[in-house]
């Protein structure tokens, strides 16, 4: 791999996220600091490089599964009688607010989300702004297909939103943290070869997973076993996080085991 570089700083090389991309062309990566750079993707990348992506995203991925795991622990140590069955809206929120953080700060550390084209604080607070709008508009669509598929409209509204608000956290979130606020990438990164980079395809994979598993979960709902996890939505809420784990285990590995045939296109 050759890079030409103009203007760039060789510290912004690290925010290149074009592993495994394969051009018969030049294309024009911009960097995190505003500078461009030219990029001969015409000769496959190292092993070495694909490696280090992976493990960064393996790392990360366990880091989150983690996070996972304490709002599900800490709370059961300092809240007393706390449950996933019994206290399912708190638990609910517990890590819907742990994933949210634990994915804004990794992202932001790994430098994984689009650079901004402006450095102006007006820009950077309207991009805030769009990102919190994107995320209740994601909630309240949530809201309304579980209504569509079935749940009670008003009986249920607290924890039919609380569910909403949990599958923003797994999915939204994610492409957010990943693909900044433009629904346009969001369009292309889950349209047919839509994916630039590994992360576009991790992106895939965890958010299809974590709303795979949301939608196994109410299979049990109706069924006459009377169990405690069959109350709306605590089926629903374990099949989104099991799902968002599984996305997050399988991603690197199906990525490592098929480095060699992916090949990321620029748009």
């Amino acid at each position: 791999m050759s890079v030409n570089v103009g203007t760039a700083q060789a510290s912004d090389l690290a925010r290149l996220h074009v592993y495994g991309r394969e051009s018969d062309d030049h294309d024009h990566i911009i960097l995190g600091r505003g500078s461009q750079v030219q990029v001969d993707l015409t000769r496959p990348l190292s092993s070495t490089m694909w490696d280090q992506e992976i493990r960064h995203m393996a790392s990360s991925h366990a880091i989150m599964a983690s996070g996972v795991f304490m709002a599900t622990v800490v709370p059961a140590v300092l809240v007393p009688g706390f449950s996933v069955y019994g206290t399912h809206l708190l638990w609910q929120y517990s890590v819907a607010g742990v994933v949210a953080v634990v994915n804004i700060t990794l992202f932001w550390l790994l430098g994984v989300s689009p650079p901004t084209k402006k450095h102006t604080i007006t820009y950077k607070v309207s991009r805030l702004v769009r990102s919190c709008l994107y995320l209740l508009l994601s909630c309240l669509f949530f809201h309304t297909v579980v209504v569509l598929y079935g749940a009670p409209l008003l009986e249920t509204a607290l924890e039919t939103f609380s569910l909403a608000v949990l599958l923003t956290s797994l999915t939204t979130l994610r492409c957010v943290c990943v693909l900044g606020p433009n629904v346009q990438a969001w369009i292309r990164v889950f349209s047919r070869h839509g994916a630039m980079s590994v992360w576009d395809t991790s992106l895939q994979m965890v958010v299809g997973c974590s709303v795979v598993g949301a939608w196994l979960g109410a299979f049990p709902i109706p069924l006459d076993w009377d169990r405690p996890w069959q109350v709306w939505p605590v089926s629903c809420s374990l099949g989104g996080v099991i799902g968002y784990l599984t996305g997050l285990v399988v991603a690197p590995a199906w990525i490592h085991w098929h480095r060699k045939h992916l090949t990321y296109k620029s748009k």
